[in-house]
């Protein structure tokens, strides 16, 4: 990381620079083992009272006091895409809501209030993609009281890491006192070399609707109530693939959504008895095939970014995380 010009060390930015993407060097702190300096790369959120908030691709907040900066400078507001589809995360938000509708909605300004009976965090959270209406910290005392009228605890989700995202939103929940509870990626990648991979798809059926088969290797539920077949069958065009097993349980299956130029990938899950046996790629390669009959061109997913293994069959069929996005609970 160069700072230098002219051989010195200069802060170049100021409070005027809120809501643009930086780069500074501060002071480490006492006792900090390795180096004199550390180095922090994000959107500069707030500069008040002396005290800097950065907030990182992450999603993580950091606090710096403005007396430890030795540098500082504005850098472009997002790193060169290196592969993938162009996309902006606007289109990437508004594809992944339609490919995972809530049973109830209600608009609140330009933020989206979601409830499926508490299936997912993905259906049961408020959506920003705009202005509330009204100061943040009015609009999240709503949030709170129009899920707690539905017995539900209330989460906002929020994105990082790209162009556009809301890196303003998450420090501003987190001055409120919400925290994140889990980080997910939203990867993108085109969709022909997916179609394209030499996978055995022989054994991969697709259907229209989940049976009680492909509910049964589901994992994210304990009763498959009318809120989750709601959920799971909404979509534009959706298709559901499963490999059989032995029993009525299949193998390994899948969600595919196809929305135009975009096929959204979901619930791929193979029984642990049968993995490493080439069946979540199978069931991927038989969902692009189909959804590129359909006319899409572009494949995106979101996967937990703590799952490493998900996270390395990814990486394989090409896919670049483009965002990633966070839901944030009250503490």
């Amino acid at each position: 990381m160069e700072f230098t010009t002219g051989g010195r060390l200069e802060v170049r930015i100021s409070p005027d620079d809120v809501g643009k993407r930086v780069s500074v060097r501060r002071l480490a702190e006492a006792g900090s083992p390795g180096a004199k300096f550390t180095d922090t790369v994000g959107v500069l959120t707030s500069w008040d009272n002396g005290v800097l908030w950065i907030t990182r691709r992450s999603g993580e907040v950091v606090r710096i006091a403005e007396s430890t900066l030795v540098a500082g400078k504005v850098v472009p507001s997002a790193p060169a895409r290196r592969r993938g589809p162009a996309a902006t995360f606007e289109e990437l938000a508004r594809a992944g809501a339609r490919a995972w509708q809530p049973v109830e909605s209600e608009p609140l300004g330009e933020w989206l209030l979601r409830a499926a009976g508490g299936f997912t965090r993905r259906a049961n959270s408020a959506l920003p993609l705009g202005d509330p209406g009204m100061p943040v910290g009015v609009a999240l005392g709503h949030v709170r009281d129009w899920y707690a009228a539905r017995g539900l605890p209330a989460y906002v989700q929020v994105a990082t890491g790209a162009e556009g995202t809301q890196e303003r939103l998450a420090a501003e929940l987190a001055h409120h006192g919400w925290s994140r509870e889990v980080t997910a990626q939203v990867r993108i990648a085109g969709l022909a070399p997916i179609g394209d991979l030499d996978s055995d798809v022989s054994r991969v059926a697709l259907h229209r609707e989940c049976d009680a088969g492909w509910l049964s290797r589901y994992q994210r539920f304990t009763e498959p109530g009318p809120h989750v077949l709601r959920v799971l069958e909404s979509g534009p065009s959706v298709w559901f693939a499963s490999v059989a097993g032995e029993g009525e349980t299949p193998a390994a299956i899948g969600r595919c959504v196809v929305d135009g130029r975009w096929a959204g990938f979901m619930a791929v899950e193979v029984d642990p008895a049968y993995r490493r046996q080439g069946l979540a790629g199978a069931v991927m390669t038989a969902l692009a095939r189909r959804a590129l009959d359909e006319g899409a061109s572009a494949a995106w997913l979101q996967v937990e970014a703590d799952n490493e293994g998900a996270r390395a069959l990814y990486d394989g069929m090409g896919f670049a995380t483009h965002h990633s996005y966070h839901h944030f609970r009250p503490a």
